[in-house]
C-alpha cells in the first residue's frame, strides 16, 4: 500500500489562511526595507518621534526594574494606571470610566484596534471607515472576519469626512464606523459639529464607533474633540488611545481602551490569549507619563508645529500642492503635477535624491497622487529634504 503524499494534500487545502492570503504587505515597510540598505538618506517616513522619552518618564521605568518590577500584571494592566488614566480622561474630556472594568491596558493602540474589531466583529459584518486611512484598519477588519467598506475624502474638504458619506454607505450587514482622527496620513482634524452629525448617525443606525485617537494631544491652533465624551456616545464608543505618539515612547508598547464593561471584558478574553499583559515596564513608564508628562509634550507639539508650518509652506512653493495639517505630524501634499503614481514618485524620489516618503496608495485607492511626508524629524533635515524634492521636482514636473 502506497504512502499519503502528505505534502501534497496539505498544499492542496492551501496552508495558509484564507484571510491572511488577502492581506497585503504594509507599503510604509516596503519602503523603510529598502532605505536600510541606502547611504545619506533622509527620512520623512515613519511615523515616529524623534525625540528621546522624557527622561523622567524613562527613569520611572529604571527604578521600577530596580526595585525588582519585572513580572506579570493583572490582564487588564496595572490598577494603578488605570486609575491614573480614568483620572486624566476625566480631567482632559469629562469623561468618567470605572478603572476595574471600562479600562484595559494594551500593547500599543494596534494590539487595541485588533482586539476591538475581534469583539465586536462577525463574519460578515461591514465596518466603514474614511479613506485614506491608516495602514492596518483594513486588514485588521479582514482578520477579524468583517468587511472593510472605505469612505473616500478629498483634499478640496481638508480630509474630513462628511455624515452624510458615511450614512450613504450603511448597510443591513454594517456594526461600526471607524474613525482615526487627528489622521495618518494626511494630518486632518474633525471639529465638533462634524463629529456631533457622525454621532447622530451611529445613533440613529445602531452603530458602534471605534474612534483611534492616539494622536489627541498632537494639535495644532484647534482643540481635539473626543468622540466618547460626545452626548449620548460614550456606551457606544471604543476609545482607543495611547503614549507613543504624544510622549514619544514609541518602542514601549502601550495603549488603552476605554469602552462599557460588557466590551472590554470580551477584549480581555482575546487579549489574556494572546499578549496576557502589556509590559510591565513600559506601564510603569505611562504612569508617570500621566502623571508629570504634560510640560514634556507641550514642548514636543510647539516643536512638531515649528517644523509643520516649515514643512507645508517649503511644500507648496515647491509645487506640491498642500492643505494645511492641523493634527498628528504628517503633511500629505500631491505630487499630480510631476505625472508620477505615488508609487512612482516615492521610489524614484528615494532612489535619484535619497528622500524616503511614503506613497499614498498604501493608505488606499483615495491616497493615490499624494505622498506622506512625516515632519517629526530635524528642522535642518527637513530643510534639506525640501532642497532635494525641488531639484527632483524641477526634474519631473510635466
Amino acid at each position: 500500500m502506497s504512502a499519503r503524499p502528505v505534502g501534497r494534500s496539505r498544499r492542496a487545502r492551501g496552508l495558509i489562511s484564507q484571510r491572511v492570503e488577502r492581506l497585503s504587505p504594509s507599503g510604509i515597510r516596503r519602503f523603510f526595507d529598502l532605505l536600510s540598505t541606502m547611504e545619506d538618506v533622509i527620512s520623512l517616513g515613519v511615523g515616529e518621534p524623534d525625540f528621546a522619552t522624557p527622561w523622567h518618564i524613562s527613569e520611572a521605568a529604571i527604578s521600577g526594574i530596580e526595585k525588582g518590577y519585572t513580572m506579570y500584571t493583572s490582564n487588564r494592566g496595572m490598577l494603578e494606571l488605570r486609575q491614573e488614566l480614568a483620572r486624566n480622561l476625566s480631567v482632559r474630556y469629562g469623561l468618567e470610566y470605572a478603572p476595574d472594568d471600562e479600562l484595559l491596558i494594551t500593547v500599543g493602540v494596534s494590539e487595541g484596534l485588533d482586539l476591538a474589531m475581534r469583539a465586536v466583529i462577525n463574519p460578515g459584518d461591514e465596518v466603514i471607515s474614511p479613506e485614506p486611512t491608516y495602514v492596518s484598519y483594513n486588514s485588521c477588519a479582514i482578520l477579524a472576519g468583517g468587511v472593510f467598506v472605505p469612505v473616500p475624502t478629498t483634499a478640496e474638504n481638508e480630509f474630513r469626512v462628511k455624515a452624510a458619506d458615511i450614512e450613504e454607505r450603511v448597510t443591513g450587514r454594517t456594526k461600526a464606523i471607524l474613525l482615526g482622527y487627528p489622521n495618518n496620513p494626511t494630518g486632518a482634524v474633525m471639529g465638533r459639529a462634524d463629529l456631533e452629525e457622525i454621532a447622530e448617525v451611529a445613533q440613529r443606525r445602531d452603530l458602534i464607533v471605534i474612534s483611534d485617537e492616539i494622536y489627541d494631544q498632537l494639535v495644532y491652533g484647534v482643540k481635539h474633540t473626543c468622540f466618547a465624551s460626545l452626548p449620548d456616545m460614550r456606551g457606544r464608543t471604543i476609545l482607543l488611545g495611547g503614549f507613543s505618539k504624544s510622549y514619544a515612547m514609541t518602542g514601549w508598547r502601550v495603549g488603552y481602551a476605554a469602552a462599557p464593561a460588557e466590551i472590554i471584558e470580551a477584549m480581555t478574553k482575546i487579549h489574556q490569549y494572546t499578549m496576557l499583559c502589556a509590559p510591565i515596564t513600559g506601564q510603569m513608564a505611562a504612569m508617570e507619563a500621566l502623571k508629570s508628562g504634560e510640560p514634556s509634550v507641550r514642548e514636543m507639539v510647539a516643536d512638531y508645529d515649528r517644523r509643520r508650518r516649515v514643512m507645508v509652506k517649503g511644500l507648496n512653493a515647491i509645487g506640491l500642492s498642500c492643505f494645511e495639517p492641523k493634527g498628528a505630524f504628517y503633511a500629505f501634499p500631491s505630487v499630480k503635477v510631476t505625472g508620477l503614481s505615488s508609487q512612482e514618485f516615492a521610489e524614484k524620489l528615494l532612489i535619484e535624491e535619497r528622500v524616503a516618503v511614503v506613497p499614498g496608495s498604501a493608505f488606499g485607492e483615495s491616497g493615490e497622487g499624494y505622498v506622506r511626508c512625516c515632519y517629526a524629524t530635524a528642522l535642518d533635515d527637513i530643510r534639506e529634504a525640501l532642497r532635494r524634492m525641488r531639484r527632483f521636482v524641477q526634474r519631473h514636473r510635466l
